[in-house]
């Protein structure tokens, strides 16, 4: 076990609770890294804005190492930055993924490209178990993208309690939202020293997914 990590960092439950879980172990994360679509100055998948993003690290009083890319560079850069956590100390990049194989694959093809240890805390764990450990813990969860074809965009802006959770497993959608039925962001819980403070500004509809812009 590495005591020094960095944390992909996505803004959503999954990657909190994975830092969380290290944290309890006695382990310190050296820096949060994520990455920042370049065409839209946004992170990518949550779309979190920069001013949300260094609330985050001044909450959590963590730097953020962002890895601004497209598509094309995406994996290449996403080492780069790895090795910039590597000099600040970090021994190991710590994920939130839970069962995608695919997804595990690309983490740790990164983390040994870049002589790094890598370490997934919530993997293959049951998946709603996790979102209530989530809940009980004392996250503030706040659903920011929605995947119309399984949710509708009456989910967005809604905080996860066990009641949401109830309402979204009725609706056939994975209740951890580990296929991308939904995407969260965590503003609160007890890892942060003070809330991230948000404004609804409007709800965007875009290639059939739903997203909370604030």
């Amino acid at each position: 076990m590495s005591n020094k990590f960095v944390l992909s960092y996505s803004g959503g439950k999954d990657c909190i609770l994975a830092m969380y879980r290290k944290i309890k172990e006695g382990c310190k994360p050296v820096a949060l890294l994520t990455t920042i679509e370049k065409s839209t100055t946004e992170s990518w998948t949550h779309g979190l804005n920069y001013d949300l993003l260094e609330q985050v690290s001044q909450s959590l009083d963590l730097p953020i190492i962002y890895v601004e890319c497209d598509v094309s560079e995406y994996e290449d850069r996403f080492e780069e930055k790895l090795r910039v956590a590597k000099e600040m100390g970090a021994e190991s990049v710590v994920y939130g993924d839970i069962d995608i194989e695919l997804h595990r694959q690309w983490g740790v093809d990164r983390a040994e490209n870049s002589g790094l240890k890598y370490e997934f805390p919530l993997w293959q764990e049951d998946r709603e178990k996790l979102v209530y450990e989530n809940i009980e813990s004392g996250f503030k969860a706040i659903i920011k993208k929605v995947n119309l074809d399984y949710i509708s965009s009456d989910f967005l802006g809604k905080t996860l309690t066990k009641d949401l959770v109830k309402k979204i497993k009725e609706t056939g959608a994975d209740v951890c939202g580990e296929n991308g039925e939904y995407h969260t962001f965590v503003v609160d819980g007890p890892i942060f020293n003070n809330k991230i403070n948000i404004k609804c500004e409007n709800i965007e509809i875009k290639d059939n997914y739903g997203s909370l812009i604030i």
